[in-house]
């Protein structure tokens, strides 16, 4: 399994399908598959429940996921429970995709659906987030793709290539 982490807004579930595509392998995103299981958004449920109810529930669902094949993309707070860190590290292979505060504000700035940014100073909370969670994301990978400038198609190749590098792949025909 390759797993993604990384902050709000660095691409995971983006460069995540893609990279899928490119692999043939299934496709999961926790944030989504836990939308399914709530019946409604993550907004609405951190809302209504608060950030512990919703934790509990991301543990639950990231478990389930961590015993199937494919590319599983994280929600951004997944590494903040020690027992998720675990639970992905042993499961396959962890790739942060890491990202500056800034870039990724450029790219959500315009995003109402994330809870965690929907205060008054989103770059200020994202550049928080980064300082507390850059440390767990790196103690999670197995390797680090910065996502400064590539777009998502060479992004999906770089983390290819170094899972390829490290000999985590299956061999593939020439031109794909």
């Amino acid at each position: 399994m390759i797993i993604l982490t990384g902050l709000p807004g660095s691409g995971k579930s983006t460069v995540g399908r893609q990279l899928a595509r490119r692999l043939g392998l299934n496709f999961n995103d926790s944030d989504h598959v836990i939308e399914q299981r709530l019946g409604c958004s993550i907004r609405s449920f951190f809302e209504r429940e608060g950030e512990d109810a919703f934790r509990d529930v991301e543990e639950e669902v990231i478990a389930e996921l961590c015993r199937q094949e494919g590319v599983l993309a994280t929600g951004g707070g997944a590494v903040l429970r020690a027992a998720n860190r675990q639970r992905l590290r042993e499961a396959g292979q962890v790739v942060y995709l890491r990202a500056s505060a800034d870039d990724i504000f450029e790219r959500i700035r315009h995003d109402k659906k994330r809870p965690l940014l929907q205060v008054a100073d989103p770059l200020g909370r994202l550049r928080e987030l980064f300082e507390a969670r850059d440390p767990l994301y790196s103690e999670t990978a197995h390797f680090i793709v910065a996502t400064a400038n590539p777009s998502v198609p060479a992004l999906a190749k770089a983390i290819e290539a170094q899972l390829a590098a490290a000999g985590l792949l299956p061999a593939r025909p020439k031109g794909r």
